[in-house]
């Protein structure tokens, strides 16, 4: 695969993969307290792609306008409509048709703001408004902030004052920087103020990782779904890990490039140059200028205290770091699978809203990795204890928040495995396939453990 269909045709679709089943369930209402906020918006982006528009000196399919027109009025069902009709023509996805109208800088506007309004509607209010004005509230002005996940992005994007002014931050997403077209809308509008990566950079990024990719071909030594042959003697490759180390590898070069400013991520998924950096930030994780020897015991504290009331507030008041692992698989098996109360007191409508606790579940998992990359490396035995410690009581939070997220359930399972911890790694798949039988990876992963 050559490099430009590669970056579009792979890196662009990997950016919305989740999006793919929200476009097919159909409309949603927006609750009124976050109608206004994503009225405005949408105000916000036709502006942004008028003007994208007319720097590109590019004609834009009548839809684009009467989409946003639609979200102005508050006409979401006709913004899905008009959305799905306009996606089916888009270059990052694989559409009946290819629009050469939408291969422009305007389609980000309009992305980001059916992103918003599929979180809008989707999540529950309160824990909708908290994600957005609590990430944004743990990042000084000025920093520049990746967003990895679909809430992550979007959500953030809407909750800026101005997201074209970089008001209060700089908001980009790790998923698309190898979109050649992404990029050059990241440079138009944030250009003038930071460091943004140019088409040479981006060019760089691919023939670094496709040598790399290469070298590690002929040693064997390829990483677990990482798609790559030669043909003719020459490397190619394809596939979402594939992606993401091309857009790793743009990230860092941001962050390079950009010395006096500070940067803070929201994990889609791992990159693995910036573990060494990463450290708790409320929900999100700060980047650090240079590797903290240790995540420090007050940092931990923090963090632990942040996501303990958290955890209080949505499941209730019951889940210590010294929580067995069975009584957390007993309040995934009565509140998720059963759909009882119990005598939890968890918050209703956070546990029955899968876009609430899918998303807090897979902020708190993103945190546990950072522990668990420190504790694989620590080099003293009572920092690896203390790191595990908190990798633990990480994980049993975010399995709690939503006990079938796949993501959870094979990253703890499996640290709980190198630990020769077989019975609990079995007891957290046996709850997760339970609490969703559709998921064969769970009905698989069981019945490996069962062999051991």
């Amino acid at each position: 695969m050559n490099r430009k269909s590669f970056l579009i045709g792979v890196a662009v679709a990997l950016l919305s993969a989740s999006e793919g089943e929200a476009q097919k369930r159909g409309a949603k209402a927006v609750p009124p307290e976050l109608e206004a906020r994503l009225k405005e918006f949408f105000v916000q982006k036709e502006a942004q792609a008028q003007s994208l528009a007319k720097e590109e000196k590019s004609e834009q399919a009548p839809e684009v306008w009467a989409f946003f027109k639609a979200g102005k009025e508050g006409d979401w069902s006709n913004v899905g409509s008009l959305y799905r009709t306009l996606r089916s023509g888009a270059y990052q996805y694989e559409g009946t048709r290819n629009d050469k109208r939408l291969e422009t800088m305007a389609w980000q506007p309009v992305n980001e703001a059916y992103g918003a309004y599929e979180g809008f509607s989707q999540g529950e209010e309160d824990y909708v408004v908290m994600f957005g004005r609590e990430i944004l509230d743990s990042i000084p002005r000025g920093s520049i902030y990746f967003g990895g996940t679909d809430p992550g992005r979007w959500l953030v994007t809407a909750f800026c004052k101005s997201h074209v002014k970089a008001d209060p931050c700089f908001v980009l997403t790790q998923n698309a920087l190898a979109d050649g077209l992404y990029l050059k809308y990241i440079r138009v509008m944030y250009g003038k103020q930071i460091a943004a990566a140019t088409d040479d950079d981006s060019k760089k990024a691919f023939n670094s990782y496709l040598a790399d990719a290469q070298k590690r071909l002929k040693e064997g030594k390829l990483k677990p779904g990482e798609n790559v042959k030669e043909v003719d003697g020459k490397p190619q490759v394809t596939g979402q890990v594939a992606v993401m180390e091309v857009n790793a590898r743009i990230a860092r070069t941001i962050f390079d490039a950009n010395p006096d400013r500070e940067f803070f991520i929201e994990e889609s998924f791992p990159l693995e140059w910036m573990y060494p950096y990463l450290t708790p930030n409320g929900l999100i994780m700060k980047i650090n200028r240079k590797p903290p020897a240790e995540i420090s015991a007050e940092i931990v504290r923090k963090d632990r205290e942040y996501w303990t009331r958290f955890a209080d507030r949505a499941l209730g008041q019951w889940l210590t770091p010294e929580t067995p692992l069975k009584d957390v698989c007993d309040f995934a098996t009565t509140v998720f699978l059963r759909k009882e109360e119990g005598d939890y007191q968890a918050d209703e409508k956070f546990v029955r809203n899968a876009y609430a606790h899918k998303t807090y579940s897979k902020l708190r998992s993103s945190i546990a990795g950072v522990y668990l990359w420190h504790w694989k490396n620590s080099k003293s035995d009572g920092e690896k204890q203390r790191m595990g410690k908190e990798a633990e009581f990480a994980f049993r939070q975010a399995f709690a928040i939503c006990p079938y997220s796949p993501e959870v359930v094979f990253r703890y399972a499996n640290w709980l495995k190198e630990q020769d911890r077989t019975k609990d790694a079995l007891l957290l798949a046996q709850v997760a396939e339970r609490i969703d039988p559709r998921n064969r990876q769970f009905t698989k992963l069981v019945e490996e453990l069962e062999d051991k």
